[in-house]
């Protein structure tokens, strides 16, 4: 795992390493992502994936989730598959190598978990966030990186930088982009528009890439984000904003969870927040979006609700419980985090 400042990959090179002889001697891999996947988590399994398989290894994408309309442009082929148990959970058995990225905690996984950790497959974990669970044989964590598609990068570039096809560029930078929110939160640094610049070389499309996550959305999308918007609320003098979306929006507008994407941003954008949520009503329970401006960790606001993060942006899901029940107890400890 790396703490520094900036990443580079010869901090990695003892993790990578291993991969590069875990390449040579297995031959079947499964890669996997978090639950209700976004650009970052489908963007570096796809890429990765691709990879394997131009190295002749065959290499499975199965997610718990099944991906967001938005993303399915990068999976033309349709190549990834989403969970079922009685048909994946020998899949799992039997693989060779089971690579999870975009998340360090098997939870994340949901029904996933215990056919993955039940699995005697080399695990692997490639990931952005802090503090990871012990479960996986090898850990290719690099916290300061923009993205876990930025990590996928230098992967593949310390592999075989060769190997970085245009098909792979476009992955990579959807998963960059949507994860430095198109380039404008505080770890963009001129090492990532370095790596950007690369992407598009390849043949990376910017223009495109941008339309098809952000700007081919349904109507009921919008109506949902009109919904939440209205509802804005403001506590603790103005320093702490929040949405809600309830089950009833959700419904009222066609739209699912997935939908809700890129919502949470807007709470930062009024005047005198520094810490923004959302609160996401679940037919099983809650999701809470976290946002933070300057050196607000948030994350650790998430932590004392079972969840977790980067300083400026986390989440945490809460099973079994209310909005109603929650949402206040998150408003008053908010406070404690305002500066």
């Amino acid at each position: 795992m790396v703490q520094s400042k900036k990443p580079r990959k010869s901090l990695l090179k003892k993790e990578f390493d291993v991969f590069r002889k875990t390449l040579k001697t297995k031959k079947r891999f499964v890669l996997t992502t978090h639950v209700n996947p976004d650009g970052d988590g489908i963007g570096s399994e796809l890429a990765l994936a691709a990879f394997l398989r131009r190295k002749g290894k065959q290499a499975r994408i199965i997610n718990f989730s099944s991906t967001p309309s938005n993303y399915r442009f990068l999976d033309s082929k349709e190549l990834v598959e989403t969970f079922n148990t009685d048909k994946h959970t020998p899949v799992l058995h039997q693989a060779d190598v089971i690579v999870i990225l975009d998340t360090n905690h098997p939870d994340r996984l949901v029904a996933m978990k215990e056919p993955v950790l039940h699995s005697k497959a080399f695990k692997i974990c490639i990931d952005h966030h802090l503090d990871p669970a012990e479960f996986a044989d090898l850990y290719i964590i690099d916290e300061p990186s923009t993205a876990t598609g930025e990590t996928v990068y230098r992967l593949l570039s310390f592999l075989d930088r060769r190997s970085i096809t245009k098909e792979i560029a476009v992955l990579l930078y959807t998963a960059i982009m949507t994860d430095t929110g198109s380039f404008r939160y505080p770890k963009t640094d001129p090492e990532v528009h370095t790596i950007i610049a690369h992407l598009l070389k390849l043949g990376a499309d910017p223009v495109n890439i941008y339309e098809n996550v952000y700007e081919r959305g349904t109507a009921g999308r919008i109506k949902l984000l009109g919904q939440a918007l209205a509802n804005l609320q403001l506590v603790h003098n103005g320093n702490v904003a929040y949405l809600t979306i309830t089950q009833r929006m959700l419904l009222d507008t066609g739209t699912t969870e997935a939908d809700t994407d890129a919502f949470v941003p807007y709470t930062l954008s009024v005047n005198g927040v520094i810490i923004g949520m959302m609160f996401t009503e679940l037919a099983d329970g809650l999701k809470i979006n976290f946002r933070s401006k300057g050196d607000i960790r948030i994350n650790e606001l998430a932590k004392e609700f079972g969840g977790n993060g980067h300083k400026n942006a986390a989440g945490a899901r809460i099973y079994n419980a209310k909005l109603s029940d929650v949402l206040p107890r998150v408003i008053e400890r908010s406070q404690a985090y305002v500066r």
